[in-house]
């Protein structure tokens, strides 16, 4: 019988983290973070990273195991994932994935394209042209060559537009092939419970109140003081971040603090957008609204108590 592994998904501000906290003071997890941007050291502010004293509490795997400057791929993180859920059945204890980096969760869920490495001269370019002409016209060419991928990646999605071309470059062979090529490891249940707001208000409020709390807390000085001691280039994958990419651009001069606030707002919004995408399209899972918390987290609980009693049949 596969190992059952429990995931939590959900937008951008929508309370996974608190919930899944919760959640461990009643059941028998450990969370693993499936967060793109919680993986970097001294990235805390502006990922929403839970605090040093939450942490002890709640250990999260796969928060700061790398520093800025490093690479990490989808890839590595289905190696590290599978290695802990190993290690945590191994201790008796269940795995809650946590996050809403939705492609690290289809990858570890539906399996990974073999995809070439990234070039990074391809990359610069590529950039260079997007500086040039804008992400859209980029996202025009993915449709010439691509349509496939291009109607399934969103223009402001900047990194998976970049990916796309980047791969035909390299191949000759349009991203959807490799789609198509793709091969899956199922050797677990996923359990996927996922918070998905019905009103777009509620969460845009939350979206828009966070980014304040995260400029409250020195947001900017954050991004400055990563900047003068790695030395990041505008192109590395840390500072690619919604929210770091939105500063760095306030610390060139390209535009003022309330023009920040602004942009900071809904390139975040646009991320939920995504992500929301994503989640509506699951292909298994168990969704919430998850604008009363106190109601979504009795029902949340309920439904692990009738599943860990094996009480109702796989998600």
């Amino acid at each position: 019988m596969p190992k059952t592994v429990f995931c939590l998904m959900g937008p951008t501000a929508s309370g996974k983290t608190a919930l899944a906290c919760e959640l461990l003071r009643l059941f028998p997890f450990e969370i693993i973070s499936v967060d793109s941007a919680m993986i970097y050291k001294e990235m805390n502010i502006g990922t929403a990273k839970p605090c040093p004293e939450e942490l002890k509490v709640a250990h999260h795997h796969l928060i700061d195991i790398l520093d800025p400057p490093e690479s990490y791929s989808a890839a590595q993180f289905c190696e590290d994932t599978v290695e802990l859920i190993e290690a945590i059945y191994d201790r008796g204890n269940l795995p809650l994935l946590v996050g809403g980096t939705m492609m690290y969760f289809n990858a570890l869920q539906q399996g990974l394209a073999i995809l070439p490495q990234a070039d990074e001269a391809i990359r610069v370019e590529l950039l260079r042209q997007a500086e040039d002409h804008g992400w859209s016209y980029l996202h025009e060419q993915l449709k010439k060559i691509d349509p496939l991928s291009a109607e399934r990646i969103h223009p402001n999605d900047t990194q998976r537009v970049q990916r796309a071309l980047e791969v035909f470059q390299l191949t000759g062979k349009p991203l959807s092939f490799f789609w198509s090529e793709q091969k899956g490891a199922a050797k677990y249940r996923f359990v996927n419970i996922i918070l998905f707001p019905e009103s777009r208000d509620w969460l845009h409020q939350r979206i828009a109140l966070r980014f304040e709390e995260m400029l409250a807390k020195d947001f900017v000085s954050e991004v400055a003081q990563l900047l003068q001691k790695w030395q990041l280039p505008p192109t590395c994958p840390s500072m690619r971040s919604v929210g770091y990419r939105q500063v760095i651009n306030y610390l060139a001069g390209d535009y003022d603090y309330d023009t920040l606030r602004h942009k900071g707002i809904v390139a975040t919004r646009q991320l939920a957008k995504r992500q929301l995408t994503w989640l509506r399209n699951w292909p298994h899972g168990v969704f919430f609204d998850c604008e009363d918390y106190v109601d979504i987290k009795s029902k949340i609980i309920a439904l692990l108590h009738e599943i860990l009693d094996n009480k109702t049949p796989d998600s």
